[in-house]
C-alpha cells in the first residue's frame, strides 16, 4: 500500500510518543477487533527496549507496549469531528492499518490546546518534528 500523502515515516514514532509526552492531554484511541478503547490524558512517557518503546506513565494511567517495527508511517489526519476541526497522529502498519491514534486535546471550553495545535500544524507542515533535543 502506498504511504498516505501527509506522513511521517515510522522511524519517526519514538521520537513523536517522546514529544507526545511533554503535551498536556491528548485522547488515545486504540481500534481492535472492531471495538474502540480511549485513553483521555496526558501520553505516558516511556523508553525503548527490547525491540518496544514501554510506556510508563503513572498509575492509575495508560500503560503498553508499542512494537516500534510495526509502525510503518504516522498518518496526520486533519478533519471535522462533530462540527469541529479534529487533528491526529494515527500510527499506521504496512498495510495501511491504525494501530493507535493520538488526537489533539481540549480544553474545559473544547478548544483545541493551541500549544498543541501549532505544534501539529508545524509538523504537518514541514513533515518534521521539532528539534527538541530528546534522545531519538
Amino acid at each position: 500500500m502506498t504511504q498516505p500523502q501527509l506522513s511521517l515515516p515510522g522511524s519517526d514514532a519514538k521520537a513523536l510518543m517522546q514529544l507526545l509526552a511533554t503535551w498536556d492531554n491528548t485522547t488515545t484511541i486504540v481500534l481492535h477487533g472492531g471495538c474502540v478503547f480511549e485513553f483521555k490524558g496526558p501520553f505516558p512517557a516511556g523508553k525503548e527496549g527490547e525491540g518496544y518503546f514501554n510506556l510508563d506513565g503513572p498509575v492509575p494511567g495508560f500503560h503498553g507496549h508499542i512494537r516500534l517495527d510495526a509502525v510503518d508511517h504516522i498518518y496526520l489526519q486533519s478533519r471535522q469531528h462533530r462540527g469541529r476541526d479534529s487533528h491526529a497522529f494515527c500510527f499506521q502498519d504496512k498495510q495501511g492499518d491504525n494501530i493507535f491514534k493520538v488526537f489533539l486535546g481540549r480544553d474545559s471550553n473544547g478548544q483545541l490546546l493551541e500549544n498543541q495545535l501549532k505544534t501539529y500544524l508545524n509538523i504537518r507542515d514541514t513533515l518534521s518534528l521539532p528539534n527538541t533535543g530528546a534522545d531519538q
